[in-house]
């Protein structure tokens, strides 16, 4: 006797939806207050000057500014060090706002 259907439902037809992780303004960009910069899981890019990190670990903008990235190295508690990127938001002149 046959242990599944003869014709009909397939097993293979589960996909999970995507997720649109990345980066979402680049170097030399404008971001507004609260605009997403980066999307990701897990900290790969910290978070720098007048940049916060939401709960599932996304950075947005602080205040309106020019975005840009920089590489610094970091120690961890054992020593050890690693590179990592940070963003940051350059907040730009207030003579503008006026």
């Amino acid at each position: 006797m046959s242990t599944t259907k003869a014709a009909g439902s397939t097993k293979l037809g589960r996909d999970s939806q995507p997720k649109y992780l990345g980066v979402k303004l680049f170097a030399g960009q404008k971001a507004k207050e609260g605009q997403i910069l980066v999307r990701q899981r897990g900290s790969h890019v910290i978070a720098g000057l007048n940049v916060a990190m939401g709960g599932d670990n996304t950075l947005f903008a602080l205040k309106e500014g020019i975005v840009s990235f920089a590489t610094k190295r970091k120690r961890g508690f054992d020593g050890s060090q690693r590179p990592v990127k940070i963003v940051s938001v350059t907040p730009q002149g207030d003579s503008q706002k006026s």
